[in-house]
């Protein structure tokens, strides 16, 4: 596989609850990201919920950051995938440990990218029949 982007999951636990409620704090949060990556920002949004709750998603030049946070339960679900041998996602982690000040992080990372051996494929009659 070639690979074309990294993609980050994190889980952040024990976050500060009015941190992770606040839209201000979580754009600052998406924007302080996308500068630590070396990403290009095209939009963002960012919705509460009620009774709480955020939800806030950057489109990137080079793919996106999306944060969802549950403050009943000191959560948040947070994705940055950035594409470009110029982008490291890995450099989100330490600007969310600032803003949100979760008690324990797991990072979880895939490289996503195009298969370059057609037989790896696994295409069979023209459908794809994915690789496990």
């Amino acid at each position: 596989m070639e690979r074309v982007g990294r993609h980050l999951i994190l889980e952040l636990w024990g976050c500060n609850a009015e941190h992770i409620n606040s839209i201000p704090v979580i754009e600052r949060a998406i924007t302080e990201t996308i500068a630590a990556c070396d990403a290009t920002l095209l939009d963002l949004r960012v919705y509460p919920f009620t009774p709480i709750g955020v939800t806030g998603v950057a489109i990137l030049a080079e793919s996106h950051v999306m944060i969802h946070t549950w403050p009943e339960h000191g959560y948040a679900a947070v994705d940055v995938f950035t594409c470009g041998q110029h982008t490291d996602p890995s450099k989100a982690v330490p600007v969310l440990r600032k803003y949100f000040q979760p008690e324990r992080v797991q990072v979880m990372e895939m490289n996503r990218g195009i298969i370059i051996d057609e037989k790896a494929r696994g295409d069979v009659g023209g459908v794809y029949a994915g690789v496990c």
